[in-house]
């Protein structure tokens, strides 16, 4: 599914507000963008006053801000010396642009410099770009691992403990009892956020419910680890299944693919009436392949995506869970300025803090026409 506008724009941006100048053609490369697309792009942010642009470089507005009106840093500020703190999020994740976005402005708010680091997409990716930040000369760090398989993020669990810097882990939810148990983190409460999604089905009059859902990031398995134990606790629940969403959505490493159930004939053969997707460009790919096969959404399905990424951008728009991602991003930033602003042996408790989603209700969701006897 193409990326939509407003989406790369946002990625546009947070590189650039993170880096200060960076020359067009490499941003076309890091973002995996057309030379063309990308100078689209550059001159319409440029004309609405979101960037600045000249001589093949863009620049963010803010550096034609004065220095006096930048906030000034308190004692032991991460400011101070132009010591920077460092983002490493994955490439091509759009669900944590936003993240990364709240982040990097409750940063740019305390007059902290950023860098930022992305990691490709391969296992391990992250360490390489936390040891080149830490080199740099970072004094703290905010990180969003990809975390594909629960056997890759096991393999982060021991070095990521040992980072000399405070750090904060962002919607990610380490296993209790490892080794980064006791590491500061944000996440949204992803239980709550499936609960939402099936009491709305269930309070619908839909008693059959399939989750057709990825299973390739830490989101992914919380999604689909509570979708099991909600829906087999409600006795209102007749039947529930869980399958693949989309066959290069498993763990694997990228370009691998799984096979996928037909949805349209789990759907008949379960007498489901009520679908949740995770994510939203599946969701939406879904929906359209239900239509194609004659299965009506809402009429003969109700569909709640999980993300709200893009679910709204439907033909159909679909309701769905929406996690506070720039909320999480922020909260993990104020997290980690006050642990820089105090010494290490006052810091107080580790902090593992949950922020509740939200259910967005739009037109995939009605209440079950039942048939006359």
């Amino acid at each position: 599914m193409r990326e939509p506008v407003e989406l790369r724009r946002k990625r546009i941006l947070a590189v650039v507000h993170a880096r200060g100048a960076v020359k067009v053609s490499s941003l076309a490369t890091e973002l995996d963008v057309s030379a063309v697309t990308l100078r689209r792009d550059v001159e319409e942010l440029a004309r609405t006053g979101m960037l600045r642009r000249g001589h093949g470089v863009v620049r963010p507005v803010a550096d034609d801000v004065p220095a006096r009106a930048v906030p000034a840093a308190r004692s032991g500020d991460t400011a101070r010396d132009g010591a920077a703190i460092a983002l490493v999020v994955p490439e091509r994740h759009s669900y944590l642009y936003e993240t990364l976005h709240g982040a990097r402005t409750a940063l740019e708010e305390a007059g902290a410099r950023i860098t930022l680091h992305i990691a490709p997409q391969a296992a391990g990716a992250e360490r390489p770009q936390v040891e080149r930040a830490l080199a740099a000369g970072a004094r703290g760090l905010l990180i969003s691992p990809r975390w594909r398989s629960a056997a890759g993020e096991e393999a982060d669990y021991g070095w990521l403990s040992e980072v000399e810097v405070p750090t904060v882990i962002m919607e990610r939810r380490p296993r209790p009892g490892s080794a980064l148990h006791a590491l500061d983190s944000v996440c949204s409460d992803h239980w709550y956020g499936i609960h939402l999604a099936v009491d709305h089905l269930i309070s619908l009059g839909h008693r059959r419910l399939v989750l057709a859902a990825r299973n390739d990031s830490p989101t992914a398995r919380s999604i689909r680890s509570a979708f099991s134990e909600i829906a087999a606790s409600r006795p209102e629940v007749e039947d529930w299944s869980v399958v693949l969403s989309s066959p290069n959505a498993g763990p694997g490493e990228p370009g691998t693919r799984e096979p996928v159930p037909d949805l349209t004939a789990l759907l008949r053969e379960r007498g489901a009436t009520g679908a949740v997707l995770h994510g939203d460009e599946d969701a939406l790919m879904l929906v359209q392949r239900l239509a194609e096969s004659g299965i009506r959404v809402p009429r003969d399905c109700s569909v709640v995506a999980y993300d709200d990424v893009v679910a709204a951008l439907g033909s159909t728009a679909l309701t769905a869970v929406a996690p506070p991602r720039a909320e999480i991003g922020r909260a993990a930033a104020e997290l980690l300025l006050d642990r820089l602003a105090h010494p290490a042996g006052t810091r107080g408790p580790v902090r593992r803090v949950e922020l509740l989603p939200r259910l967005e209700v739009r037109g995939s969701t009605q209440e079950l026409i039942r048939s006359a006897d």
